[in-house]
């Protein structure tokens, strides 16, 4: 198969032909036709979240926003056959422990996440392990390249708003990070009724977010963010969420809730923070906030979202600001260094 290689930490990826992958008895090969190149596939580019014990091994084949169609499935694979669409969540589980058994296979004991654990969609094919738990239907009316865009950022933020934070509509939701994550969330927010504050120091991405909904826009490189929230909001948000995950953003995040305001923290950190970051300790005691963290969505889950996006009141492709061929993924990556992407950039020629 063709695939973009990544032969070590930063390191220019190489596209070369790498061995097709064979499914296992209840996985399934997926032909890729689209994925999203994500802020986390840097992450693991510049070697970050290896303070949680994540290490890569080279040659490796990056990517875990992708979808397409079903190549070949092992014999004990009961829901899928060669042929059907299929969008695979990145945060996949392996059935049976405690977390999966309750419905929460986004946070199983056995993380298996694609271009991680197994080599993922920067690949023109992926063996996609245990089929059955975690594939998900993808309906004819949706395209690939949209399909590919929810496969990290839009699914985390539908989850982080819906499940975990339970934005109710009137609330006030403010956005640090307006990258993939936070304009997704933007949208979602917006789609549930709440007034969206976006904060972001890049124009190009407040003015998508305008475009994607949110009611009031905060630049936050004169370091007055949180004062320029509360004064939009009169008191704080009810739900604030850090997108990016540095030390600025996750602060300044709960710093702006309102009394008994809810934090969301989806942005992982990087090697600046190694996943600790000084919060407001005394405040949230104070205001009696919530803190609570969100990773991924659950396969079951994606079917309120999508059905959310063919009835039109979500548009994920609304985010997608260009595709790529494969050659270009690399550069594509590169350019995160000084977070050069303004919304999804999808590959979608292998």
């Amino acid at each position: 198969m063709k695939a973009a290689v990544m032969e070590g930490i930063r390191k220019p990826f190489v596209v070369q032909t790498m061995p097709d992958p064979t499914p296992q008895p209840g996985g399934a090969v997926i032909r890729v036709e689209a994925n999203g190149i994500c802020r986390s596939d840097w992450h693991a580019w510049v070697g970050d979240w290896t303070w949680f014990g994540m290490k890569l091994q080279f040659p490796h084949v990056l990517g875990h926003e992708f979808c397409g169609v079903v190549e070949e499935a092992g014999p004990d694979v009961r829901r899928f056959r060669r042929g059907d669409r299929v969008l695979v969540p990145f945060s996949q589980g392996e059935g049976s422990c405690e977390f999966c058994a309750s419905g929460h296979q986004n946070v199983c004991l056995s993380r298996m996440t694609p271009g991680i654990h197994y080599w993922g969609g920067f690949g023109r094919l992926v063996g996609v392990p245990l089929a059955d738990v975690n594939l998900v239907p993808l309906p004819e009316s949706i395209g690939f390249v949209e399909a590919a865009s929810m496969g990290c950022r839009f699914m985390t933020s539908f989850h982080a708003i819906t499940d975990q934070a339970a934005v109710r509509p009137g609330e006030w939701v403010a956005v640090h990070g307006c990258g993939g994550i936070g304009l997704s969330a933007v949208q979602i927010a917006t789609a549930l009724g709440a007034n969206v504050v976006a904060v972001d120091i890049d124009d190009k991405k407040l003015e998508l977010a305008r475009e994607l909904g949110a009611v009031a826009t905060v630049d936050a490189r004169d370091g007055r963010a949180v004062k320029a929230i509360m004064d939009v909001t009169k008191g704080g948000a009810h739900v604030s969420v850090d997108a990016l995950g540095v030390a600025a953003t996750c602060r300044a995040s709960i710093m702006c809730l309102r009394t008994r305001g809810r934090h969301v923290q989806i942005g992982m950190t990087t090697a600046a923070e190694k996943g600790e970051v000084s919060i407001p300790i005394d405040l949230v005691v104070l205001k009696e906030a919530t803190i609570v963290g969100s990773y991924g969505m659950q396969a079951p889950r994606y079917g309120a979202m999508l059905r959310m996006v063919e009835s039109g009141k979500l548009a994920p492709k609304k985010l997608v600001s260009r595709t790529v061929p494969l050659e270009e993924a690399g550069a594509v990556i590169e350019s995160m260094d000084n977070y050069g992407t303004v919304g999804v950039t999808v590959v979608d020629r292998y």
